[in-house]
């Protein structure tokens, strides 16, 4: 049995304990898909963040039985494909919880206490001590999905003595959050936020699920956080919303990725960008392959019940 990994610098810890504890299991470890793509062919696992994979790849892969995706979202997996050979397919959902529920919080505080306009001064040798800030404890944040990402961002709100509600399809009740309801509701909630922060995967639900209504219903003071994917709001009606409607945008995920250096979303003083990096962290890959550990296992006793196992029709 050939399990191929093309995710690139892993770590020669990992190498070394994957072929030490599994020697009936040939491991390859390549430098991305371009090396390992000759080996497609007689692999039966594979590891790859997915934006790799392709309708052909998959087609090369005749005796592929499982894709672990070292990766939350799927957007770019070929899943027509792989639905017809049988291919099953698990991800990393959950160990991006640690570092974006860090990220969130961060760039609350952040804006919050105007720390852009503190390094400014600082840069300018300006002693400015009548700059505005606010504080975030007691306040009402408002999740855009409840799961394992937001449950631990709810979680570090409540350190700050939050009021943290959830809105996810189903609306069921989920830990550290005060309350939770269905997305048909999302108007509504919309309207008690002081934060609001998205988490969501992208879907046909999700895409586009924030309209300019949404951000009219929002009071004027709100921050608004999208560390899940960049096609839950389209750029125009980000800015047109930061200009007319809330307080602030914080977007680690754009509509179009790397966002253009002409879009006027740079030059937009309410806004701040990062480059996609809130899930970014050195114990990403550690986290990731201990979860296909324990999947490995699973697989080699012929016990079926995988950790993150996606529905493929579903594409999550």
């Amino acid at each position: 049995m050939l399990v191929l990994s093309v995710i690139k610098r892993v770590h020669p810890e990992i190498k070394q304990h994957f072929i030490s504890n599994y020697p009936n299991v040939e491991f390859k470890f390549v430098e991305g898909m371009q090396e390992g793509e000759p080996l497609l062919h007689e692999a039966e696992v594979l590891i790859t963040y997915g934006e790799d994979l392709s309708e052909e790849k998959i087609k090369q892969a005749k005796h592929l039985k499982w894709i672990m995706v070292l990766s939350a979202g799927m957007d770019l997996m070929p899943f027509q494909a792989i639905e017809k050979q049988g291919i099953m397919v698990t991800n990393v959902r959950g160990i991006h919880a640690v570092p974006m529920a860090e990220y969130a919080i961060s760039m609350l505080l952040q804006v919050s206490r105007n720390t852009k306009t503190l390094i400014q001064q600082e840069r300018q040798h300006e002693w400015n001590r009548k700059v505005p800030r606010q504080e975030i404890t007691g306040k009402t944040m408002v999740l855009l999905g409840t799961g394992a990402i937001a449950q631990e961002t709810a979680r570090l709100a409540r350190a700050f003595h939050m009021k943290t509600i959830g809105v996810s399809r189903s609306g069921d009740a989920v830990r550290h959050f005060d309350e939770t309801y269905p997305v048909k509701h999302l108007t509504r909630v919309l309207g008690s936020a002081d934060f609001v922060v998205a988490a969501l995967p992208s879907t046909p639900d999700t895409a586009g699920l924030l309209t300019e209504d949404q951000f009219e219903r929002m009071p004027p003071h709100v921050i608004f956080v999208n560390m899940g994917r960049g096609d839950l709001v389209t750029n125009e009606t980000l800015l047109k919303s930061v200009r007319q409607h809330i307080s602030h945008a914080v977007v680690d995920v754009m509509e179009d990725e790397p966002l253009p250096e002409n879009s006027p979303l740079w030059e937009e003083e309410n806004i701040t960008i990062t480059p996609h990096i809130s899930g970014h962290s050195p114990e990403y890959l550690p986290r990731g392959f201990e979860l296909f550990e324990k999947n490995l296992e699973r697989y080699l006793e012929g016990n079926g019940d995988y950790i993150n196992h996606i529905d493929v029709k579903r594409g999550y």
